[in-house]
């Protein structure tokens, strides 16, 4: 029998199901194969190696944000600077790799850090404005964003830029700055292993460590949090901060292990898919990585099935859609929700009486 403090976890993968169920349904309706459509999309990236290594590099830069977004909502600070603070780490990656020359060794960390601590400080001025001037921090990061895109256009395009190049572009990266293969014929590169490191650490902080539960108890309740004697300005800083400085490190590592040149003259997204995440594990860092390669299955698998079957990859889009409707609607299921905690309280009352 379910328990309530499984609830939850039941209710998300039922969303998923029903939100699968759903746009299925709809290649039933779109498509003249349907069957060959879904089971293009299913089993598509399992069909060879480098598909599958296609959902790998993927969920890669999806940790990173995802760890970053649900540490800064943890603490009810809707910061949306995660795309900006991912943006800048790439740029900050490769200005350090193009013009700061290093040994093989020190280069890509110190580029990894520098990008790091680029994107903690970019993420903490929305905190800083709400502080000061009570500015919300939604709307203040996601106009910081677009700051972040141009200031990036702009040392692209008069200080890295590779004139000789036909595109806007960056000349090339050194090979000191890059990180490393670690599947042969595939762009899997070490970045993964400081992704699934990233998402312990972001569960350590957030569920076993004091600092960690201040932030948690002042996002769920911030009044009580002020009136317990917590420095709330001091969790605000610090959850922007690590979660800036977690995005900046993914920029940094998407760079410099899946591009051989700076040319994201568009901001990439990966900072707006991690809500999609972040809503997935439930804030908790260490079901990132699954939410992560969740996300990037289905959309490698979309993409495989719009390339050899007559259904549009846009089917995804209705698939997070309906996912996150459901994940995020309290109301959903909650009648039955209140009947596992009745009978919870009933049986525990039962035992007590028998004892």
């Amino acid at each position: 029998m379910l328990k309530s403090s499984q609830f939850n976890t039941f209710r998300t993968a039922l969303s998923i199901a029903i939100a699968l169920i759903l746009s299925f349904l709809v290649i039933f309706l779109v498509s003249d194969q349907p069957v060959e459509a879904i089971m293009r999309m299913i089993t598509g990236p399992l069909s060879s190696k480098r598909l599958f290594a296609n959902v790998i590099e993927l969920m890669i830069p999806l940790i990173f944000t995802g760890v970053s977004v649900s540490i800064m909502f943890s603490a009810n600070q809707i910061n949306l600077g995660a795309e900006g603070s991912f943006h800048l780490g790439g740029l900050v990656a490769a200005v350090v790799g193009l013009m700061v020359p290093m040994s093989q060794g020190v280069h890509p960390i110190a580029a990894i850090l520098l990008g790091g601590l680029t994107g903690a400080v970019f993420a903490a001025i929305p905190a800083i404005l709400k502080i000061f001037t009570t500015a919300s921090e939604l709307v203040s990061s996601l106009m910081l964003n677009y700051i972040a895109l141009f200031l990036g256009n702009y040392i692209l395009s008069y200080y890295l830029r590779d004139t000789t190049a036909g595109a806007l572009t960056s000349h090339l990266l050194p090979e000191s700055v890059k990180l490393q293969s670690i599947v042969s014929g595939t762009n899997i590169h070490i970045g993964l292993f400081i992704a699934l490191l990233t998402a312990v650490f972001g569960y350590l902080f957030l569920f076993k460590s004091k600092l960690g539960y201040m932030l948690r108890i002042s996002g769920e309740n911030e009044k009580f949090a002020k009136y317990s004697g917590m420095n709330i300005v001091t969790v605000i800083l610090i959850s922007q901060l690590l979660g800036g400085f977690i995005a900046g490190v993914g920029g940094s590592v998407q760079l410099l292990g899946m591009y051989r040149r700076f040319s994201w003259a568009a901001l990439l997204g990966y900072g707006w898919d991690a809500i999609i995440v972040t809503t997935l594990s439930k804030k908790n860092p260490l079901f990132v990585p699954l939410a992560a390669f969740f996300l990037a299955y289905i959309r490698i698998g979309a993409d495989i099935m719009s390339r050899s079957t007559d259904v549009s990859p846009e089917i995804v889009a209705i698939t997070q859609g309906i996912i996150i409707i459901l994940i995020v609607a309290e109301q959903f299921l909650s009648k039955y929700k209140h009947k596992l905690v009745a009978r919870e309280a009933r049986l525990q009352m039962e035992t007590e009486g028998a004892e």
